[in-house]
């Protein structure tokens, strides 16, 4: 027997013991027993939109091909894709609501001109073709999803064979061969049959069988389904892409507003009243000295006023170099590595610092990317309680990837005071994302995915 080398990786049991825990467990799931729902409600819409919406689609298309019904065929054409859009409503409602697969609805349609434009713009709808393709391409996929409801069904039959032999003498008469084991396997005519009350515990040990494969198997179906309704229910990639750019751009000029509102409150009530008290001095200390130089009030006073001065001064070009600061930080001036090794070195929290940039992102992409990892390395102190936090920067695929994480307490969402949700927008000015993943009891990992060139 060979000994295994010392340090080799090996998986701990608590690991195997959590992954059958999740398979036993599965179909007592809250989300096994909701994607089973999923199959079960959204077969028989399923049903009604396929036949609804292709009787229409097949009439108008038929009349649209004959001289004299073209207009009834573009009439039923365009009929069939708003119903198609009615549908997709359905099925993106039971998405989100037992699924929890929250799709944006497309714009809704406002044709505008005379008729025929607004018949012209219905025919070119995107949004209500790609919802005719999902209601057409979601009757085999309700399908095979009734067929994943019946893994449950037959599941639960089989599982019930002891009880339904002993309680309601379901035993074989004569001339036939036993109870028999259903299975929803097509290819399942060997199945066992029992003869005996002792068999029907075989039975049970298949219908137990199929039921903890049941969730998935759903879980597989279900997740084609979900890729559909992602792909084809949405807005589209470029409308969906014009709705973020323009809520990017409210947000930045919303960022900018704010920044601008804070400079001017800073100024009015920092720097301003220092340059207003320092000239106050100044005027006093210019009167003391009197018009000819000589000295009229006592030197002592004319000292505490150029002192008074002086202090006023120097106040006032800290609270502008704290300004200034705030804007554009000068450790950037170095380069994005140095300022985050400055910024973990001033911790009270123990910060492991590793950064690998091969390429330099761009000034804007380097601020944000630092105010980013000084506001969580913020929140760590103040309200996680953890020991230590770990800053990581990379590179990868384009995209600067900082990440936070910390042995803290846990439990960090949006909204909740942290300035999380500040960062969301910061980051989504420039397309880029923030990624929160704080279980109760920690660890917390924030990772912020900015793009390299803004």
């Amino acid at each position: 027997m060979q000994d295994t080398p010392t340090g080799a990786p090996s998986q701990p049991p608590a690991v195997g013991a959590a992954r059958l825990r999740v398979v036993l467990g599965a179909p007592f799931g809250g989300r096994a027993r909701a994607e089973a729902a999923y199959c079960l409600v959204g077969f028989p819409v399923a049903l009604v939109g396929f036949v609804l919406v292709l009787l229409l689609l097949a009439l108008g298309t038929g009349l649209t091909a004959s001289l004299l019904g073209a207009v009834l065929g573009l009439l039923l054409v365009v009929t069939s894709t708003g119903l198609a859009r009615a549908f997709a409503a359905v099925h993106r409602g039971l998405a989100a609501g037992l699924l929890g697969e929250r799709v944006p609805a497309p714009p809704p349609l406002r044709p505008a001109g005379k008729t025929f434009a607004r018949l012209d713009a219905r025919l070119r709808d995107a949004a209500g073709w790609r919802s005719v393709a999902y209601v057409l391409v979601k009757l085999p996929v309700a399908a095979l999803e009734l067929y994943a409801v019946a893994w449950w069904l037959t599941g639960l039959v089989n599982l019930s064979a002891p009880l339904r032999w002993a309680a309601f003498g379901q035993r074989p008469h004569d001339g036939m061969e036993g109870m028999p084991t259903i299975t929803p396997i097509p290819a399942g005519g060997g199945a066992p049959h029992s003869t005996s009350f002792a068999g029907t515990f075989v039975a049970a040990a298949i219908g137990a069988a199929t039921l903890l494969a049941a969730p998935w198997v759903t879980r597989g179906i279900v997740a084609v389904d979900r890729w559909l309704v992602r792909a084809l229910l949405g807005p589209g990639e470029l409308a969906q892409r014009v709705r973020n750019l323009e809520e990017t751009r409210a947000l930045a000029v919303d960022d900018s507003a704010a920044l601008l509102r804070r400079l001017e409150r800073d100024l009015h009530d920092g720097a301003q009243v220092r340059l207003v008290a320092l000239a106050m001095s100044l005027d006093m200390a210019k009167e003391g000295l009197g018009a000819d130089g000589e000295p009229i009030a006592d030197p002592a006073r004319l000292r505490r006023l150029l002192e008074t001065a002086h202090s006023s001064a120097t106040e006032a070009l800290t609270e502008l170099r704290d300004l200034a600061r705030g804007i554009h930080p000068p450790v950037l001036d170095d380069g994005l590595p140095d300022a985050l090794a400055t910024l973990a070195a001033r911790s009270t929290v123990p910060v492991e610092l590793a950064v690998d940039i091969p390429e330099r992102p761009t000034p804007a992409i380097e601020t944000i990317a630092y105010f980013c990892a000084a506001e969580l390395i913020t929140n760590v102190i103040k309200h996680s309680g953890a020991r230590r936090a770990i800053l990581r920067v990379t590179q990868e695929e384009g995209l600067l990837c900082l990440r936070v994480t910390d042995d803290g307490r846990g439990g960090a969402t949006l909204g909740a005071g942290s300035g999380l949700t500040g960062l969301t927008q910061r980051v989504r000015t420039v397309d880029g994302t923030l990624d929160i993943t704080s279980p109760q009891g920690g660890p917390t990992a924030v990772t912020v995915a900015l793009p390299l060139h803004a």
